[in-house]
This record gives structure tokens, sequence and C-alpha cells, in this order.
């Protein structure tokens, strides 16, 4: 087989390869909460939203300082009813992981707000996060359908 053809053939592979996950997340049909296999494909592409909301009471400033391993987001001072939030895709080949300090009076926490775990991915909606602080702790919002809170 000559160069050219080899060229080819590793052209249409790579091509194969990038457009399968799109084609497979472009279907027509209306979503009914069900996410197939392939969707671990297309949660590479996928834009997440990771939100920290303060929902104390009693006007309680909410400190958030949130990481992953190449950002730093840093230190936001959350007044009752906001919210700190980012966006982001997934690194291709795993390992993606934020986690978040937050603190309060005298109640503070260290934790991860988004790992690669499909038990997650469904307690987040395949999509977006909600972090709750309350004044009896932090919570992962329980979206209907996905269970109890973390």
């Amino acid at each position: 087989m000559n160069s050219f053809c080899k060229n080819i053939t590793f052209f249409i592979f790579v091509q194969a390869i990038a457009i399968t996950p799109l084609i497979a997340s472009s279907s027509s049909e209306h979503d009914q909460g069900h996410h197939d296999d392939y969707s671990r494909l297309s949660l590479w592409y996928k834009t997440w939203h990771i939100h920290a909301v303060n929902d104390l009471s009693n006007n309680k400033i909410l400190l958030v300082h949130c990481k992953s391993k190449d950002d730093d987001l840093g230190i936001h001072n959350l007044i009752v009813g906001t919210e700190f939030n980012w966006k982001f895709r997934p690194r291709i080949f795993g390992g993606t992981l934020f986690w978040c300090y937050m603190a309060y009076d005298n109640f503070h926490a260290a934790f991860k707000v988004f790992w690669e775990d499909p038990s997650l991915y469904a307690k987040c909606d395949y999509g977006d996060c909600y972090w709750i602080a309350r004044d009896d702790g932090i919570y992962l919002k329980n979206i209907p359908g996905t269970g109890d809170v973390f």
C-alpha cells in the first residue's frame, strides 16, 4: 500500500472517530430523560455548568473558593440569594475534577463539586450541578427523578 492510500485511510479513520459522537448526540428524537451509552461519548463535547448558591439565613455571607488542577476560579463572597457559577468541558482523556472550599460563620467544608461519575451526571441532569449552602449544610440539588441529595 503506497503512502497516499495510507494517508487517505488514516484521514477517513480520524474523521469517523470525530464525527460519530456528534451524529449520535444530534438525534432528532425528543429527549425523554433517558441517556444511552453513546452519552458517554457526547459528554466530551458537553458544556457543564456548576453553581454554588447561597441559601443561608440572616444575611450570612458565603465564602466560595473553587479550583481544578489547571484553574483557580478565585475567591467569591456571596450574599444571600446569589450564586457563583462557571462552565467547562471535560477533558477528552478523562480526569476532570473541580473542588470547592465554602465557609460561613464557624462552618467550613472542602469537597468535590464535579468528578467523572455516572451517578453524579444523573444527579446533575447531565449538565447543571447546583451546590446549595444552607444553615445545616451544603447539598447537591435534588433534581426530580434522580434520587436523594448527596
